[in-house]
């Protein structure tokens, strides 16, 4: 009978007889190394490590189409360390071609796990930012380039410093989108980066049932493990939500859309009429500037595009409307053109004149210039919305200003349906934090400051926070702040809730009043904004495009973080 190789027995004889040839083993060989091989590997990875680094701050792809030998573009990776090579002649003797082949660092897993080792320091500074501090989540799903769902997990708390931070955390790919799936996901997150749901202390997603409902939503769930992490309904999307929803309802409204949508289409149907489009505001700014009728110097007179309106964005319809109020002129004329154009169509005939018909009609420039000037203030709002910085007593004010645009139109209709949206949005546990919050607003020397309600916010909100005694010593604390702090000279002229926070902390008062700070980094930690997770999802549309569509997940969330929080790698 043949001696069967394959059995245990032969196995372990054969690990044996290794076992007896020391040469052999790793211990030895890596001894083996001589300075000079050892400052060659280090020179050969720091390259790698490098070019990963700056491909990812430039959101470049790694690889190419073809990297064989043969290919004459091997893609940014192979083709970024040969130039670095051709201009360092030490790197040249120990890459390409010059490396050992167990030892090159230029594979593809090895770029993953360089990018990955910089995603994880990344991570690990976040976190130390974070410390014991109280924080709230910002969640936002999207779909990428290959129809996978995934959630943007954004990080907003006060660091140690009593600087407000939002840190992008983690992109999750999910296939089950139930508040319960999503729950277990965020929960697997958080766990992972050591951040307990005891210290959360806010919520913010979108306005999807899934996520805000009161007994099954997600913020639900999350309410029944942390009582105090209330629920804050990005307040850009209630904004344009109800504008949105509020428009539909009044008919002048919802047809001069229509319309607006058919010009749209019409004049930028096909190339010809782009580029038609875009001579004729050519012709009509050189006469303009002829006649002294516009500014001229750097990045003034742009020539543009007709944009068209999106269904969620309000602020894509505002525009919009600027682009056709901008080029009316230059659109009337590629109009008036198709209209009689005898090589086109009886179709693009009968829409050029019918949309012609449609732009000159006095409703539709009527509607155009008064929607103009509503939306250019509803614009200028949500952009306010988005900032970053944005605090709950900046909040409060920007929602009056919001409620307060309603008086723009005269419409009764249309003043109603606003005015009913924005009260069904603006829930009324969000709308008392605000005027609760906004007694701590510093502007004007503290005018707004109300201890009761201060306190009552203190006891109503945030009662696990605050010992029966805090709460009771908090009333006199606030009476000594308001007297030390409007007097203050870096104190007294501040305008928003993140400035007060950081300024105690810079003058060492946060140690005097650690109650009243205390309070003000919690207010600080509800969301009020989605401004992180829109830029990450627009940074996934830049990175997985078409052509890197099979990107994996791992590989898109450490690429992502790496990049959106470039400051700490």
């Amino acid at each position: 009978m043949g001696k069967d190789t394959n059995s245990a027995h032969a196995y372990s004889a054969l690990c044996w007889e290794n076992r007896k040839k020391p040469e052999g083993h790793v211990d030895t060989v890596i001894e083996k190394l001589t300075p000079k091989q050892i400052a060659d590997n280090c020179l050969r990875l720091s390259v790698s490590i490098t070019i990963v680094r700056w491909l990812t701050f430039q959101k470049c792809a790694f690889r190419g189409h073809d990297e064989s030998a043969t290919s004459l573009n091997q893609g940014n990776f192979l083709e970024m360390l040969k130039l670095i090579a051709s201009y360092n002649k030490d790197v040249q003797k120990v890459v390409l071609g010059n490396d050992p082949q167990n030892a090159q660092y230029i594979a593809p897993d090895i770029q993953k796990q360089i990018l990955q080792i910089f995603a994880q320091k990344v991570q690990n500074e976040i976190r130390k930012e974070i410390g014991d501090s109280n924080f709230c989540i910002i969640v936002d799903e999207s779909r990428d380039v290959s129809k996978r769902e995934q959630m943007a997990i954004v990080i907003r708390f006060v660091d140690g410093y009593g600087i407000l931070r939002e840190r992008f955390l983690e992109l999750v790919h999910f296939k089950d989108t139930t508040s319960k799936t999503l729950k277990e996901e965020i929960t697997t997150v958080l766990s992972n980066h050591e951040l307990s749901i005891q210290n959360l202390r806010g919520q913010g997603y979108d306005g999807a049932s899934n996520m805000r409902g009161e007994w099954n939503g997600l913020q639900a769930f999350f309410i029944k493990d942390c009582p105090y992490a209330y629920y804050v309904h990005c307040l850009a999307h209630q904004l344009q939500l109800a504008l949105v929803a509020a428009a539909r309802e009044v008919f002048e409204v919802h047809e001069f859309f229509k319309d607006l949508i058919f010009i749209v289409n019409v004049v930028s149907s096909s190339s010809k009429r782009h580029d038609e489009l875009q001579d004729r505001q050519v012709i009509e700014l050189e006469h303009l500037v002829e006649i002294e009728e516009v500014e001229t110097g750097k990045g003034l007179n742009q020539i543009g595009n007709l944009k068209r309106p999106g269904d969620t964005r309000w602020s894509s319809h505002f525009k919009s409307i600027c682009s056709v109020v901008k080029m009316f002129n230059a659109t009337r004329s590629v109009l008036e053109k198709i209209a009689i154009d005898h090589q086109a169509t009886c179709s693009q005939r009968g829409d050029a004149t019918y949309a012609l018909k449609k732009l000159l009609a006095f409703d539709f420039l009527f509607i155009l210039h008064v929607m103009q000037e509503l939306m250019g203030y509803t614009d200028a709002l949500c952009r306010a919305f988005q900032h970053k910085s944005i605090d709950l007593l900046n909040a409060m004010d920007l929602v009056a200003s919001t409620k307060s645009l309603i008086q723009k139109l005269r419409d009764d209709g249309w003043e109603n349906l606003l005015q009913k949206e924005l009260n069904s949005r603006f829930s009324e546990q969000t709308t008392e934090l605000l005027i609760l919050s906004r007694t701590l607003n510093p502007i004007d020397g503290y005018k707004h400051l109300n201890v009761e309600k201060i306190c009552r916010l203190a006891e109503k909100y945030y009662p696990g926070d605050f010992s029966d005694h805090e709460k009771f010593h908090l009333k006199y604390q606030l009476e000594l702040f308001y007297c030390d702090a409007s007097k203050h000279p870096e104190m007294k002229n501040l305008c928003t809730i993140a400035d007060l926070c950081r300024s105690l902390a810079e003058t060492g008062k946060s140690d005097v009043y650690h109650l009243v700070d205390r309070l003000i980094r919690l207010i600080l930690t509800l969301p009020v904004s989605t401004a992180t997770t829109e830029r990450a999802f627009s940074a996934m549309k830049i990175v997985k495009t078409n052509l890197r569509n099979k990107m994996e997940d791992d590989f898109l969330s450490n690429y992502l973080v790496v990049y959106i929080e470039k400051r700490n790698c």
